[in-house]
């Protein structure tokens, strides 16, 4: 079942029984897998947790498991799910027996069996167009929208359970789905007032407890904070340059963007030595007025949402995050390119760091997070610097080579993603062809050399429409089928695929004809 399909009479149903929980490698899917572990544990239901990261995953998992599935819907519901026979197709194809007929009769048979096996044939060639139509629209679109955490945390609201740790978490795949671009601003502020609501409700009723001023307590503020990541634990000066959005609009690839930045620095009046430095050690008279000093310089270079609306959590006294520093921190732990755990081991360890027993996890998870925002920036300004992203006709295409600097940190997803969303906010800034800033992203990447594979992803425009929606998924499966490409498409996101190296010309020149 969809987590989107998860409501209260569900969850009453599965208190009886033994729960499968298959989880993707997505910071949401794993703040809104916390948030139902929680209520488990509530209510001491069993289950089991099994992490999935690509389709090949879940259809292993499922087969493992498959006696006990069960499909928890009841008859009136209307869920808007595909219909089973539309999706699954049982074949039904037995030959003729012989029975001892005689030969006229034989051939009459065989002339029926022939007509229908070329119905069947017709008819099951239309079952997979229309099967092809109904996985397009139901995974396409509806993988953007609201966020799986919060979704899981409204049930545990309904329920009575919820918790301050759940909001926390319901908070944290909210700002996933932001960071990464898969809902739009309007939607973010609006999922956002709802949470504040939440948060006033929850502070209001800690009020009286005993816990509210003590070194435990755990306490969620609204906040307006500044769009640059991971600046309270790490130097303003490092934040700044691996920040998509001021690297993007700053051009910090450039000589003259390296200038502007200075001129940004000495137009807040903050003196090199204190930029530099752990934002911890800065002086307190600076970060009292830090964020205004920066909003009011920042309007003046033309960047005016430096602001954004956010939360915020304390762990006792010393403890502060941001729900984007989790996010990023997650997110890196999960994606983590050390070989010594299998993926596994990755997603149990980013599970882990969303509990306040384990902060220690969290703290590490930021230190990779500040690796791949470096690498990110890096490899952004080589592809800017050495002219790497070109125009195709309809597309721009990017492909980073074997033997480029961390390249191996971008053969995941989540952090190809980033990377490919962040190259493009940044070339559209850099070029000054019109025509290229309306043009949509495909990026390439080395996967294993030892299979010579590469992960190709298709990014859309960077425009202010709010309806940006991603064709790429049917593009490439098009491209591929005309070209005899070995494709495999096991990611959940249908617009990355893996694919054999020495098929790509003969993909992108159909992907070029397709889309022309």
């Amino acid at each position: 079942m969809f987590v989107s399909d998860f409501r209260k009479e569900f969850y009453e149903v599965v208190q009886s029984q033994r729960v499968l929980l298959f989880v993707a490698s997505d910071v949401d899917a794993l703040c809104a897998c916390k948030i139902l572990q929680a209520l488990f544990q509530c209510d001491h239901v069993q289950y089991t947790l099994v992490p999935v990261s690509g389709w090949q995953e879940l259809e292993t998992a499922f087969l493992e498991h498959k006696e006990q599935i069960k499909l928890l819907i009841k008859q009136d519901d209307d869920l808007e799910v595909p219909a089973y026979e539309d999706i699954f197709r049982d074949e039904e194809d037995s030959g003729s027996d012989s029975d001892g007929s005689e030969p006229s009769e034989k051939r009459t048979r065989l002339e029926e069996e022939i007509v229908e096996r070329t119905m069947r044939r017709r008819q099951r060639r239309e079952w997979e167009a229309r099967r092809r139509d109904i996985l397009f629209d139901y995974e396409q679109y509806e993988y953007h929208g609201t966020s799986s955490a919060m979704v899981m945390f409204e049930l545990a609201w309904t329920l009575s359970k919820d918790l301050n740790d759940m909001l926390w978490w319901a908070i944290v795949g909210l700002t996933d789905q932001w960071v990464q671009d898969k809902i739009t601003q309007m939607k973010y502020v609006t999922d956002v007032g709802v949470l504040q609501r939440h948060v006033s409700r929850h502070n209001h009723r800690n009020e009286d407890e005993e816990n509210t001023l003590s070194v435990d307590c755990t306490r969620i503020s609204f906040e307006y904070d500044l769009r640059l990541a991971l600046y309270q634990h790490w130097s303003l000066h490092d934040s700044l340059c691996n920040t998509s959005y001021t690297a993007a609009r700053f051009k910090l690839w450039s000589v003259h963007g390296q200038k502007r930045l200075q001129e940004f620095l000495a137009d807040m009046g903050l003196p090199l030595k204190q930029v530099k430095q752990k934002f911890q050690a800065m002086d307190i008279s600076l970060k009292e007025n830090l964020r205004e000093m920066i909003e009011e310089s920042a309007n003046k270079f033309g960047m005016k949402d430096m602001r954004m609306q956010t939360f915020s959590i304390h762990f006792g006294f010393k403890h502060k995050f941001l729900a984007s520093d989790v996010v990023f921190a997650t997110m890196s732990l999960m994606e983590s390119p050390e070989k010594d755990g299998s993926g596994t081991d990755h997603f149990i360890q980013a599970l882990d760091s969303l509990s306040r027993s384990n902060l220690d996890k969290l703290y590490y998870g930021l230190e990779l997070a500040k690796k791949q925002l470096r690498a990110t920036q890096q490899t952004i300004a080589s592809c800017l610097c050495t002219n790497l992203v070109i125009s195709q006709g309809p597309f721009l295409y990017c492909s980073l080579m074997e033997g480029t600097p961390d390249v191996m940190l971008f053969s995941r997803p989540v952090s190809l993603s980033l990377l490919s969303k962040h190259l493009l906010k940044s070339f559209v800034c850099s070029t000054k062809n019109r025509r290229c800033k309306l043009l949509p992203l495909v990026m390439a990447a080395p996967l294993s050399m030892e299979h010579g594979t590469v992960t190709v992803m298709g990014i859309p425009p960077e425009t202010d429409s709010s309806d940006r929606k991603n064709f790429f998924g049917r593009a490439f499966e098009k491209a591929a089928e005309s070209t005899s490409s070995r494709m495999l498409h096991n990611h959940f996101d249908l617009s990355v695929i893996e694919l054999k190296a020495e098929d790509r010309s003969k993909f992108l020149d159909a992907l070029v004809s397709l889309l022309s």
